[in-house]
């Protein structure tokens, strides 16, 4: 093993297993037609266990399960990573300018922050799902419209700590822009905070995503596990004992969400703040 890559793995030896955990999905969904066994749209013999054509059987109108887990990878890996973006985006910007510019801007945006806090987030989501036609775009917006409140306040915390550091001082005193110290000695500053985040708002994307599906409010053309978690549900799965065809997008799920957690969870460093 290269040395470079000895010292990340045991320095940061969860970070290593999420991101190996992380790099095997995308490498599924990246290539679903080259591995999946079939069309996942193409029918047969429904409600077939597993046998040596089909390892996970079919569902109810003879989809090859299996198929139909490797093309979900997709999909639900597509509205994690959107919604976590939208989220973090939202979050860290807000955050930033309140906790920069104090004031006005930080009460304005620390009280939004406590009113979408107060209110229950899922029951909200599924009010806004349900009302909204069922699409996997309106889910991401959803989600990532309500998940940016806790990244909000961490950025938040951390800037009102850098604005007072001497080398900011420093740069306003040569003529730097307000714009200037955000992007090149803020930022910077926050991006270990802000990185967590995101793979924390991934993780509750997808697991928000599969709530929302299971309850019938996902896009039933675009089949995510969440979605093969409630046809399973509605079409007999779980009343007949199909493991094959709940268990494995539920193991999937959990897999994924796994790997996420295991990148935010990098040993500590120190919070010492780096002049650029």
């Amino acid at each position: 093993m290269h040395p470079s890559i000895a010292g990340l793995v045991s320095h940061a030896p969860l970070r290593v297993g999420g991101l190996s955990i992380l790099i095997l999905f995308l490498s599924i969904a990246l290539f679903a037609p080259l591995i999946a066994p079939y069309d996942p749209r193409e029918t047969g013999a429904p409600y077939q266990p597993p046998n040596a054509e089909h390892r996970l059987g079919t569902n109810d109108i003879g989809q090859d399960i299996l198929s139909e887990l490797i093309y979900a990878t997709r999909v639900s890996l597509a509205i994690g990573f959107l919604a976590g973006s939208i989220s973090i985006i939202i979050g860290a910007t807000l955050g930033m300018l309140a906790g920069y510019y104090r004031g006005r801007i930080e009460e304005l945006v620390m009280a939004i922050s406590d009113v979408v806090l107060l209110v229950p987030g899922l029951p909200l989501m599924i009010i806004l799902a349900a009302y909204l036609s069922p699409s996997m775009w309106n889910i991401i917006f959803v989600v990532g419209l309500l998940w940016w409140c806790s990244t909000t306040r961490v950025v938040h915390s951390r800037v009102l700590q850098l604005r007072e550091m001497p080398f900011i001082e420093a740069a306003r005193s040569l003529g730097a822009g307000d714009g200037y110290i955000i992007l090149h000695h803020i930022l910077i500053n926050c991006k270990e905070i802000i990185q967590a985040k995101f793979a924390l708002a991934v993780a509750s994307a997808m697991l928000t995503e599969a709530s929302l599906s299971f309850l019938g409010l996902g896009d039933p053309l675009n089949i995510s596990w969440g979605e093969m978690i409630h046809f399973a549900f509605s079409r007999g799965g779980f009343a007949n004992d199909m493991w094959w065809w709940y268990l494995p997008p539920g193991l999937m799920i959990c897999a994924s969400v796994l790997g996420f957690v295991m990148i935010s969870m990098e040993p500590e460093r120190s919070q010492k703040a780096m002049e650029p």
